[in-house]
């Protein structure tokens, strides 16, 4: 196992001390100044062993799918003229942090991604993102001569945006909607070349290791849970925020940094739209571990709903939006996901039929597991969170009442 000191950085040898790792070279890190927090990093140099430190790591990908980066990696290195693209798409309407990765340390990016490259042997690459983040990414790429093969490609501004194989398939076709959940991109991606597509948050962690290493790495987090992680927070917080916090971090304290007691919050959705309702208490956010004690932490993100508000009328306007948001290129899509909306909206107004939980958990067995993209699965295993966690509500719902509501009143 390599440690940090045979891997190529800064002068000091070590990295950023502490979870301030991503954001360490303070507001908009100017290539100067990414150099002075950071040091020089030739991604050819880092390339041999890249994949071997990344299994050491433990890290894992940041943008939902926790799937462990080094396997993505070696996957496509075997094949040939792979393609490598950074996955800045932001379609979750919670989530802002890979917003302020791109808008705050650009270059952190921009070295994992030419790193993830050489060290698969690419020959293109492509960095993905919707109108705000093209703009500090296309003057980061100016500043370095070694950036300029990064082709950068517009995302449009829907849920579904940031699926890997939507992204592959914008990137081709410039229609933004998923392929075929069967292909493997690692084989047949991009104009049927090996493809692998990373979030920009992992590839900023990416360009790190690189650096320093995985023993730095894992020097922060738990053993089941290396490293630090973005979290954007928001919903009944004082202020909506990003914090990279250490990866196993209890949900409670990560409220507390963002100013908020947990006392004061009825539940959180965790991971996002395509998250699990979880309380504000009592779990740690982790890529594993076993639940209830641990809560994945999917594309990084923590809406806190206080006690004075519903969390089935907050499902329910979720589960309106996804139905929006769909491909609509299969029936789940079409005509389950408006359904279940129909029916959550029907429970969160106090619609008292005795048959609408019935329907709700029959709607779900017949939508999750059939569309041509995840997206369904998502919101069944969202909603059928919600009805787990605010099983006293939706009984008060069915008879008519929301003691949410009336506390609020």
């Amino acid at each position: 196992m390599k440690t940090s000191a045979t891997m190529a950085g800064p002068e000091t040898g070590t990295g950023p001390g502490g979870t301030n790792r991503l954001f360490a070279a303070g507001e908009y890190a100017g290539f100067s100044s990414h150099l002075h927090t950071y040091g020089p990093l030739a991604a050819d140099q880092a390339a041999p062993g890249l994949i071997e430190e990344l299994e050491f790591s433990g890290l894992t990908g940041r943008g939902g799918a926790a799937f462990p980066v080094w396997q993505k990696m070696a996957a496509v290195a075997a094949g040939h003229s792979a393609v490598v693209v950074a996955n800045g798409a932001e379609g979750e309407p919670l989530s802002f942090k890979d917003q302020m990765l791109l808008q705050h340390a650009p270059h952190l990016v921009i070295d994992g991604l030419l790193a993830a490259a050489a060290a698969v042997r690419a020959t293109r690459l492509y960095l993905y993102t919707g109108e705000a983040g093209l703009a500090p990414v296309r003057r980061a790429v100016a500043e370095r001569s070694d950036a300029r093969k990064i082709r950068l490609v517009q995302a449009p501004d829907t849920f579904v945006a940031g699926e890997a194989s939507t992204v592959v398939n914008a990137i081709r076709t410039g229609t933004a909607l998923p392929l075929d959940r069967t292909q493997r991109l690692s084989e047949t991606g991009l104009r049927g070349r090996p493809t692998l597509v990373h979030n920009v948050e992992t590839l900023a962690h990416i360009g790190l290791i690189a650096r320093f290493g995985a023993d730095w790495f894992r020097s922060a987090g738990t053993g089941r849970d290396p490293g630090t992680r973005l979290v954007s927070v928001s919903g009944d917080v004082a202020v909506a925020t990003v914090l990279e916090v250490p990866g196993d971090a209890p949900v409670e304290d990560i409220l507390l940094a963002a100013g908020t007691e947990p006392a004061s919050l009825s539940a959180v959705l965790a991971g996002g739209y395509h998250g699990q309702w979880t309380g504000p208490s009592g779990a740690n956010l982790s890529a594993s571990g076993p639940e209830p004690q641990t809560i994945r932490p999917g594309a990084g993100v923590l809406f806190a709903v206080g006690r004075h508000h519903c969390g089935l009328a907050a499902t329910a306007q979720i589960m309106r939006y996804l139905a929006s948001q769909s491909a609509g290129q299969c029936g789940p899509c079409r005509f389950g996901l408006p359904a279940l909306a129909t029916a959550w909206e029907q429970l969160a107004a106090g619609e008292g039929s005795p048959r609408l939980l019935p329907e709700l958990q029959r709607l779900g067995l017949l939508t999750a597991g059939r569309g041509a993209c995840h997206h369904p699965d998502g919101t069944v295993r969202m909603a059928a969170s919600a009805l787990e966690l605010f099983a006293p509500d939706v009984r008060l719902h069915l008879a008519g009442r929301c003691n949410r509501q009336e506390a609020a009143s």
